[in-house]
């Protein structure tokens, strides 16, 4: 088994001639699929498949983390090139989403940017709390659970509902699990729900004890320095190969990781590409 993961929006890029864009894509190519996690803000995916000679119109399916524009707003520039592809995401993906700005407390949408009517005549849209099976060796996470007590989403967030502003526990949240001969790859959007709660769902459901590769969001940015050393204990502990942060880790949470983790540590920037093999 071979599996390509190739970043295609990141905050920062790895070399010359790469668009950066706040927000984030990770292109998934594994046997004959090609499948695309997130899609950015809003043209750097197209650009960058064009640099890296992608065509987009290969992809099968696109997956969408959650609703916030950073990681949907780029799938209407998308959809001109692909063919009809599936797309997967939680129902709550239509929930209006918005995001209170701390200098000065105004609030604004912060949700994906496209009717919903829209992407049903170009896509096969499927909404589903449950994981879905994508092959016999991948799944989406379907909602993850929440078990620590120091990763929450955070006081900015807000979805409404019924007119009224609510706090946003962001169960639309969710990631995609890879089994492997050598142990589990997760591929997390933002990780709203927490980056260890993910990793704790991804074990939980597919069975699995070893995880060989965390690629993408952490959302550790911003969090208090007590919850993020708790988080940095964690990863620590739990024996994980390659952690490769992305987009709202933070620089300087990126530093802290690296420190703790050693070689095991990558920063997952736009162009990074990751080949792994394993043995069916």
């Amino acid at each position: 088994m071979e599996i390509k993961l190739t970043t295609l929006c990141e905050n920062t890029v790895a070399g010359p001639g790469f668009s950066g864009e706040w927000g984030l894509s990770i292109l998934i190519q594994i046997d004959d699929q090609n499948i695309l996690f997130d899609t950015g803000a809003e043209s750097a995916v197209v650009r960058n498949a064009d640099k890296i000679g992608f065509d987009l119109r290969t992809i099968d399916t696109i997956i969408l983390s959650h609703a916030h524009g950073d990681h949907t707003g780029g799938l209407r520039e998308v959809m001109k090139r692909t063919q009809y592809p599936k797309i997967i995401t939680h129902p709550a993906l239509w929930m209006p989403k918005f995001k209170k700005n701390s200098e000065d407390e105004t609030v604004k949408f912060n949700g994906i940017p496209f009717r919903r009517e829209e992407i049903e005549k170009a896509a096969d849209l499927c909404l589903s709390k449950e994981s879905v099976k994508l092959s016999d060796c991948m799944m989406t996470s379907g909602e993850i659970s929440q078990t620590t007590d120091f990763e929450t989403a955070g006081s900015q967030y807000f979805f409404k509902e019924n007119g009224t502003l609510q706090a946003d526990d962001f169960i639309d949240e969710q990631a995609l699990i890879i089994q492997t001969a050598g142990g589990l790859i997760i591929v997390s959007g933002c990780a709203h729900r927490g980056i260890i709660n993910t990793i704790r769902h991804a074990k939980k459901i597919t069975g699995e004890k070893s995880v060989h590769t965390v690629i993408g969001g952490t959302h550790l940015y911003p969090k208090k320095q007590s919850d993020v050393d708790k988080t940095i204990a964690e990863l620590t502990s739990m024996g994980i190969q390659h952690i490769g942060v992305s987009h709202c880790t933070g620089l300087n949470v990126a530093m802290q990781l690296s420190s703790a983790l050693g070689e095991r540590f990558f920063l997952n920037n736009t162009g990074c590409v990751r080949t792994l093999k394993f043995e069916n």
